[in-house]
């Protein structure tokens, strides 16, 4: 059986062999181990829809398996986020812990405010100024002149073609890691905004490793996808009643 994927038809073998061939020559207790960091990832998000504290032990589970993998494997870059994933997860959970006022025992949900955004948005530029710069360093993407040349080379490698799109890869990296940095602080904050940054994130993943041949992960975007609509249902209406609440104690 033939499938469209771009211009190509692809068989059921190609398509298989597209999820089977990176873990051909990985030994068993590696894909164990990243099915089991994989798996609580999923349900570490899971508990974030709820409003549950388990989401941090279980992340923090999760994203410790992921820093030894990615160490072994030597992909440092995703080393270091994941420890950041890590630190902001015991963060978070002392957040969450930690009595707001007299009034709550914990932190409740609640809308960003001017100054939320502020850190926020200088989370995210710090983030993604550090990484383009670590890239540049390495010469992973060429030098630009300025916004048109960037806009070119952008535009000119945006093609339905696997090897083209790969030369691009670097940006759309860029911006997934400094959107995950922000929604980390916007989610120990208990801030609502923060399923705002997780869908546009995974919105990009899916297809982002898809085309680096990470069929399985693109495949766990795609449920974060899913459960970060649902978060952003749930919290919503977690946030009108305690909304409701405050206004009647007040």
């Amino acid at each position: 059986m033939l499938y469209l994927a771009g211009n190509f038809l692809i068989s059921m073998e190609q398509l298989i062999d597209f999820f089977i061939d990176p873990y051909r020559h990985t030994p068993a207790i590696y894909i164990i181990l990243e099915f089991t960091a994989a798996f609580l990832g999923i349900l570490s998000v899971w508990y974030a829809k709820k409003e549950n504290i388990l989401v941090y032990p279980v992340g923090i589970i999760s994203t410790s398996i992921y820093v030894y993998l990615l160490s072994r494997w030597q992909l440092y870059g995703d080393l270091i986020i994941n420890i950041y994933y890590t630190l902001m997860s015991i963060y978070g959970w002392y957040m969450w812990l930690k009595p707001v006022d007299k009034t709550h025992k914990e932190r409740i949900i609640t809308r960003a405010n001017m100054r939320d955004w502020l850190i926020t948005t200088a989370i995210f530029i710090v983030t993604a100024v550090f990484v383009l710069a670590v890239y540049r360093h390495y010469k992973v993407i060429p030098e630009f002149n300025g916004w048109t040349s960037f806009r070119e080379y952008f535009l000119m490698h945006f093609k339905p073609d696997v090897k083209e799109l790969q030369k691009i890869t670097p940006f759309l990296d860029t911006f997934t890691t400094a959107a995950a940095m922000a929604a980390m602080w916007l989610m120990a904050m208990k801030k609502l905004e923060n399923w705002h940054l997780w869908i546009a994130l995974n919105i990009v993943s899916i297809p982002l490793y898809f085309i680096k041949g990470y069929g399985f992960t693109g495949i766990q975007y795609f449920i974060f996808l899913i459960l970060a609509v649902q978060g952003l249902h749930e919290w919503k209406k977690r946030w009108k009643t305690e909304s409701g609440k405050s206004l009647q104690t007040s």
